[in-house]
């Protein structure tokens, strides 16, 4: 499985999870709170920022529906008056990218139709992510594909078959670097509906790098995705989740956010090898192994007995595996207690 490069960032297995802080609504159609969440996101250790370009007429109509989910965070709410208040105003995206660029962060978004990736175009950006719901829009992906820069693609609410025509789509259209994220399209979701173990078998079944977009509470869904493979971590993130906003419920905030980004690193740092035996940190260790000791003051002539030997720490002596065959056997020389038995003293 190929390494992919979003900007200079190697992603994929190998490398340290990529992880992506989405904004998504949490500006709260402020600039200036916009501007805050990149400080707060390059501040925490993220790798990238993410937006959602479109308009509430790029998504849909006045009237075309009126969320009626009792178990929605949107209950109630006109789809487009939704959308309105959550999009990222095309006017800002300049401001936000160059913000990022200057803290070290790459910035990116997701497409939600083609005039959003020609304005994304125009801003050069490094990568796409192509959001769960659109992950069937197949003149959107070969749009993206026609740029021919790497496209994050999010699986959530699709079937197998979905995404193959997906993944073929990208590359047929002349994108070949594609990353696929495991999600859960419900806002929040539970760890019992996240199904971490489809990770593996994702990046066997398309042979890419994959992730998990990750709408559960806390980090330790993504924490545990590293650790079934997980090469990119995508987390809602807001700077207080008490200041509201459409998102804002499932959103980590920024100390959270670091605890991600240092957790996920050493998630994958532990993954490390299969290795048996000692190594070689282990080494001074071996001495807190225990070993037979003689217990009792010894002449020669006596007889070792489970009396006077002990197994204790530390490592000195004979191995424990061996205080059958010494009981029994005579004593060759005065010994002291607390000395470490060997095959000379028997």
């Amino acid at each position: 499985m190929k390494t992919i490069h979003i900007g200079a960032i190697p992603v994929g297995p190998g490398h340290k999870p990529f992880i992506i802080a989405e904004m998504s609504g949490n500006h709260n159609q402020s600039l200036e709170r916009a501007l805050a969440i990149v400080d707060a996101a390059a501040e925490a250790g993220a790798h990238a920022i993410k937006l959602q370009t479109y308009t509430p007429d790029t998504m849909t109509m006045v009237g075309a529906l009126t969320i009626q989910d009792p178990d929605s965070l949107w209950k109630n709410r006109e789809l487009y008056d939704l959308y309105q208040e959550a999009y990222t105003p095309w006017e800002w995206h300049p401001a936000i990218f160059d913000r990022a660029r200057e803290k070290g962060l790459l910035a990116f978004s997701s497409p939600f139709d083609e005039t959003a990736v020609d304005f994304l175009e125009k801003l050069h950006v490094p990568a796409y992510k192509i959001a769960s719901f659109e992950n069937t829009d197949l003149p959107l992906l070969k749009k993206v594909a026609a740029t021919g820069k790497p496209v994050i693609v999010s699986t959530g609410v699709a079937t197998v078959a979905e995404v193959d025509e997906a993944v073929r789509t990208l590359r047929t259209h002349g994108c070949q670097d594609i990353i696929l994220l495991k999600c859960t399209s419900t806002y929040p979701a539970t760890p019992e509906n996240t199904n971490l173990r489809t990770i593996p078998h994702l990046a066997q079944l398309f042979d890419v790098p994959v992730g998990l977009s990750d709408h559960t509470m806390g980090v330790g869904a993504s924490v545990a995705a590293v650790a079934l493979g997980a090469s990119v971590i995508e987390k809602h993130f807001t700077l207080r989740r008490a200041d509201g906003g459409v998102d804002s419920a499932f959103s980590l905030e920024p100390q959270e956010l670091k605890l991600l980004v240092e957790e996920s690193e050493r998630a994958f740092l532990a993954l490390g090898n299969i290795q048996y035996g000692v190594q070689k940190a282990e080494n001074k260790s071996r001495l807190f192994k225990r070993s037979i000791y003689v217990a009792q003051d010894l002449q020669a002539g006596d007889t070792f007995t489970k009396q006077n030997l002990r197994v204790i720490r530390p490592n000195n002596g004979l191995e424990p595996k061996y205080l059958d065959q010494v009981i029994g056997k005579t004593v060759k020389t005065a010994i002291k207690a607390g000395t470490p038995l060997t095959w000379e003293l028997l």
